[in-house]
């Protein structure tokens, strides 16, 4: 394990802390604030295809934003967990068309689009821990929108990327690689906050 990886690993294990200690309540009570926040950006609102997830635990909640996207006529992509992490795609079609899936994830009921489909959405919402103020995020290590991000690169998809946090996740600083991707936006309970990035490595 590289020096970055290990710090990397201890940011991780020090947010998620921070996360399990917040009542239910709060969680939902911020992913509306969240979603009212969310819709006021133009790259949500002009996007006609928007891939997002359904969040679960206490990661900031996306269910009010799914559903105000959906009923906005905006066609919602969410993710589908395949056996290797890598990530396919299906239409969100509500709640009650949610179901169980591995690792206490929510997965969309309907037919499998293949995991180019994302490659088609105007704005990604991203999950993460964290973001800098060069708009770099950390993840949960998974590697899963590592992959969504490569392809999308592949495909020369410049979507809109943005990432739903809590206040304290907005830091000076996370540990980053030179091939990682900055966000444009990310969204806390207090504001919408945009990024010049520069460089991952710089």
């Amino acid at each position: 394990m590289t020096t970055n990886d290990a710090r990397k690993r201890a940011l991780r294990q020090d947010l998620i802390e921070v996360r399990n200690t917040l009542p239910l309540d709060d969680v939902s009570a911020a992913g509306s604030v969240l979603s009212e926040r969310a819709l006021q950006l133009g790259e949500l609102a002009d996007a006609q295809t928007v891939a997002a997830y359904v969040s679960v635990g206490r990661e900031p909640s996306t269910r009010a934003l799914l559903d105000r996207l959906r009923a906005a006529g905006v066609r919602v992509l969410l993710p589908v967990l395949l056996p290797d992490n890598d990530l396919d795609w299906a239409v969100y079609e509500g709640r009650e068309r949610l179901v169980k899936a591995g690792r206490g994830l929510l997965e969309p009921a309907g037919p499998r689009l293949g995991p180019e489909a994302v490659t088609g959405a105007g704005a990604v919402l991203l999950p993460g821990l964290a973001v800098d103020r060069r708009g770099l995020r950390l993840g949960r290590g998974g590697g899963s929108y590592d992959r969504v991000l490569a392809r999308l690169d592949r495909a020369g998809a410049t979507p809109a990327l943005i990432v739903l946090l809590y206040d304290n996740e907005v830091l000076a600083e996370v540990p980053a690689e030179a091939h990682d991707r900055p966000v444009q936006a990310a969204v806390t309970p207090s504001g919408v906050h945009r990024f010049t990035a520069s460089p991952a490595g710089t």
